[in-house]
Parts: C-alpha cells; sequence; structure tokens
C-alpha cells in the first residue's frame, strides 16, 4: 500500500505552533479530516508525547489550521482552527486560536493569496469557528513577509516582527452573547454539592473564570505545580457544569464531546507592579504554560465589566491597556467596551504577536 501524504506549511504563531493545510488539499468529506490531524499529529497517544506524529505532547503544540482564499466582501481569507487532543482520539472546532490566527495573515501573503503594496500588510481573516473576522497587521518588504524584527513575546525565544491582531467584535464567538448567562458573576452549582463564584465571558472563546484562591491556590503557581490530577480532574468537573450553564451543551455527557471551550481561567490579585492581574489557564485538561490569546482577550474584555471577578481584582477599575500575568512573564492587551441600552458590547480587542514558518512539505499520516 502506498503512502498517503498531504501538503502541509509548519508554522509557529505566537507561543503555538501548528500544521497548516490549503482546505483544497483535503478531502471535500470533512468526515475525513479528524483521522488524517490525529495521525499527522500522533494522537491519541496514552504516554503523552505524540512521538509519533509532528505534535508536542502539550495542547499548544497540537494544533492545524485549515485555510483558503475567501469570496466574502469582508474577508481576504478564511481559517478553520481545530484543536487536536494529545491523549484521545478527538478534534474540536468549537473554538478558535489566537495565537495561530497571528500566522494566517502571513501565510495568506506568502502564497500570494493577498497581493501587497507597500511597507504593511493588512489582511481580514474570517475565523468559521466563530465567524468573526480579525484584521492582521505587520510589516512586508517587496511585497514579501517580514519575520524578523525586535518584538519579543512572553514564552517564545528570541525575537521577531509585529503582528497586530485586531478581533472585531469580538463577543458571543461561542455562544452569541457576550453574558451567555446575562450575567457578569453566577454561582455555579457543582454535581458534589459545592457552589462557586463565576464569571462566563464569551469574547473571542467562551472562558469561565474563578478565583485561584477559592480552590486552596495562591494564583501564581507555575503550570508544572497545577499539573496535578486531583486539581486537573476537579477543574474539569468545573468546566463541563460551566459548559451547560453557559449554553453551549445540553448536558454533562454532551460538554465532555468538546476538549477546548468553555476554557478555565484562575484569577488572583496581581502578585507584582508589572501586571493588573495574575491569570493561570486550563486548556484541553492541561495547565497552558503561557496563555491562550482568545483567553486573553477574553480576561481582557472581562476586565472592563464590573461586577466580574477579574473586575474585582484590579487596583485600578478604569484601565485602558490590561496587562496580565502568566507563567511565562506578563502579556498586555487593549479591549474596547460600551453599555449600550443597558447591556454591555465589546467592540473590538488588540494585541501583538509574532509568527516563523518553520517548514514546507509534506506530512504523511
Amino acid at each position: 500500500m502506498s503512502l498517503l501524504s498531504y501538503p502541509c506549511t509548519y508554522m509557529r504563531g505566537g507561543t503555538s505552533r501548528a500544521l497548516i493545510f490549503n482546505e483544497n488539499d483535503l478531502p471535500t468529506d470533512r468526515a475525513g479530516w479528524d483521522d488524517i490531524f490525529l495521525r499527522a499529529l500522533g494522537s491519541p497517544d496514552i504516554y503523552g508525547r505524540q512521538l509519533n506524529g509532528m505534535g508536542g505532547g502539550i495542547s499548544s503544540l497540537s494544533k492545524v489550521a485549515i485555510l483558503k482564499p475567501s469570496t466574502r466582501e469582508d474577508a481576504d481569507v478564511e481559517y478553520t482552527f481545530a484543536q487536536v487532543s494529545v491523549t484521545e482520539k478527538k478534534v474540536d472546532y468549537k473554538g478558535n486560536c489566537g495565537n495561530i490566527s497571528s500566522a494566517v495573515g502571513p501565510y495568506a501573503v506568502y502564497k500570494k493569496w493577498v497581493s501587497v503594496s507597500g511597507p504593511e500588510a493588512h489582511v481580514r481573516i474570517y475565523n468559521t469557528n466563530t465567524q468573526k473576522v480579525i484584521h492582521a497587521h505587520f510589516p512586508v518588504e517587496n511585497g514579501e513577509v517580514v519575520f524578523s524584527g525586535d518584538l519579543e513575546i512572553p514564552g517564545v525565544s528570541g525575537s521577531g516582527s509585529p503582528i497586530r491582531l485586531e478581533f472585531q467584535d469580538p463577543g458571543g464567538a461561542a455562544t452569541g452573547k457576550l453574558l451567555p448567562t446575562g450575567n457578569t458573576r453566577d454561582i455555579l452549582k457543582l454535581s458534589n454539592g459545592k457552589s462557586l463564584q463565576v464569571s462566563m465571558i464569551d469574547a473571542a472563546n467562551a472562558c469561565v473564570f474563578l478565583k485561584a484562591l477559592d480552590l486552596g491556590l495562591r494564583g501564581d503557581e507555575s503550570s508544572a505545580e497545577l499539573d496535578r490530577p486531583d486539581l486537573l480532574k476537579a477543574l474539569e468537573e468545573i468546566r463541563l457544569e460551566a459548559s451547560v450553564a453557559m449554553g453551549i451543551a445540553s448536558s454533562i455527557e454532551d460538554a465532555k464531546k468538546s476538549i477546548a471551550i468553555p476554557y478555565l481561567g484562575l484569577v488572583a490579585p496581581r502578585y507584582s507592579s508589572e501586571m493588573d492581574f495574575s491569570l493561570r489557564v486550563i486548556a484541553s485538561g492541561q495547565p497552558h504554560k503561557a496563555l491562550p490569546l482568545t483567553v486573553s482577550l477574553c480576561a481582557a474584555v472581562s476586565a472592563k465589566l464590573p461586577g466580574s471577578l477579574i473586575h474585582e481584582v484590579l487596583e485600578n477599575k478604569n484601565l485602558d491597556e490590561v496587562r496580565i500575568g502568566m507563567p511565562s512573564g506578563v502579556l498586555t492587551l487593549n479591549a474596547k467596551v460600551e453599555e449600550k441600552n443597558s447591556q454591555y458590547v465589546a467592540l473590538s480587542g488588540s494585541f501583538y504577536r509574532t509568527a516563523r514558518i518553520l517548514f514546507e512539505g509534506r506530512v504523511f499520516v
């Protein structure tokens, strides 16, 4: 039997890596995609290493982006994100990845899908997972992407050229509502009889935020300190309950089908003057070594919502830019939120990333 392979580009985007496929190179029947992505990345792997594929054993290195030129009036390229489980036979298409979003614009220019004149590219990206538009701005020279630069981002060694991502109207990306329950804070009742204060917010991605202190945590833990089976099991139960409460899933069993959303964030007051608050995130069942960018954006929006757990821990309640402390440093974002007709509206959110093409060829499955 002949070996089966597909054209593929491997890219780093922000603090994540992904296999990037041209949608036209994949089967037209999407039912066949999952098996391709699982085999390409080496999942499921009971050892958690993805040694038999291109994955890296953690959620941020087990990702796929499927791209194609867009015929939409408001977009230049269409982008579908797939989160591939490391240990389970699951591929999740319900949410977007902000880090990988930063690779999409440069890829489109590199492939000549978008022509550029002048020193800066402006690529409009339609994310099919969330049905939201993202604008990417980055430097070019003679129509070619400039990847080298001086910008250093927490969690990535070396520097690169700045890529500014602007998420347009990020509210309701997964549920259709910025506040899925109508509240900035809720009491979440758990199956064990206990209750927790949570903020369930949907901006760029659906997230449930809770106080680190309520789980006996400091809030400044490293990802290794959070990598405890008992803690991760308890947090997963909270995530599943929140999924039902937010309307993402109809039942706990239905919620188990999604490995990604809602993301779970542990909130704490700042522990240094360089940040405004601390955030630790559980992504696809694992403590994230940095921060998922869509979760960061959701947190920045939440910081502008009075009554939310993040707004509560801020010393300065009227911030323009928000500085979030995470395991690998501090991330700064800008989010614009307005109150209209007694309802909060997330107008936009923006941040800077870097990206790099690692190799191009064929991936064997």
